[in-house]
């Protein structure tokens, strides 16, 4: 299968040589269908790249299911037009996952900046993830300051377009175990959640999660629905994000830069001193 996570293009390059036309590689953004058996279920723009995760990793966090044995299968639908896509997928459940309620029964455009979120109020989240626990997760900040680069190393399209995001699932001791790259930040973070998912790793109670960009609402959320106690991100969150990670408990760490923090939730599980 041909990578589709990038595309060539001419582009008009100014500097020492004014005006020089050159050949650049640009981030693939497609759009992708997810049905759930009959029902069209949502239409998002994402890079083209582990669209069985990503359909995984959506559907954990909408409520859609809960475990990976609830999916009975999923299979790519043959697009008429563009047969060589593969922006199509149709997802069997199993019985006992909760499934599509009426809220679903309807198209909609998921944009890749912000993703949906299905709830408005940290109580109504809590209702379907509470908070977390009190645990014997510590880390050593040594730990955190180096996450930055391990992400970067991993992101290979974006060193190719740099027009990508990424996300990053970490052991507590600082070893990746799955990088995923998208044009949107909350497919990544549902793409790595997805890996998880599909091994049954969840819930990821002993792992880091590392975000390039800003902290949303959304990512917190989707953290917190995967159990996930630990939160990096490269920039800052939103007031949003902060309200939703102290109301759970949730370690929050933003403006990782070298060797440089801010803590803005959480901040018993670093150690001190």
């Amino acid at each position: 299968m041909r990578d589709r996570s990038s595309h060539r293009a001419g582009v008009l390059r100014y500097g020492e040589e004014a005006g020089a036309r050159v050949e650049d590689q640009l981030a693939a953004e497609e759009p992708l269908e997810i049905r759930v058996g009959d029902v069209p279920l949502t239409v998002m723009m994402r890079t083209p790249g582990h669209e069985r995760e990503l359909a995984l990793g959506f559907l954990f966090g909408e409520g859609i299911i809960r475990a990976r044995a609830e999916v009975a299968g999923i299979r790519v639908l043959p697009n008429g037009e563009h047969p060589d896509l593969e922006n199509v997928l149709e997802v069997e459940l199993t019985g006992t996952a909760p499934g599509v309620d009426q809220r679903w029964q309807r198209n909609f455009l998921s944009a890749s900046s912000c993703g949906l979120c299905g709830v408005s109020t940290i109580e109504a989240i809590h209702q379907a993830a509470p908070p977390l626990s009190d645990d014997e997760v510590r880390l050593d900040p040594e730990v955190i300051y180096g996450l930055d680069a391990r992400l970067r190393a991993e992101q290979a399209i974006f060193a190719r377009t740099g027009g990508l995001h990424a996300a990053g699932l970490f052991t507590l001791d600082g070893k990746p175990v799955v990088v995923r790259e998208d044009i949107g930040r909350h497919n990544a973070v549902d793409k790595v959640i997805g890996h998880a998912l599909d091994r049954e790793l969840i819930p990821l109670e002993r792992h880091i999660l590392m975000v390039s960009g800003r902290t949303s609402f959304e990512i917190v959320q989707k953290t917190l629905q995967a159990r996930i106690p630990v939160l990096v991100a490269v920039s800052a969150p939103s007031s949003l994000a902060r309200d939703l990670a102290q109301a759970s408990n949730l370690t929050l760490i933003g403006f990782l830069r070298g060797r440089s923090l801010n803590v803005y939730s959480g901040r018993q599980r670093l150690r001190t001193g």
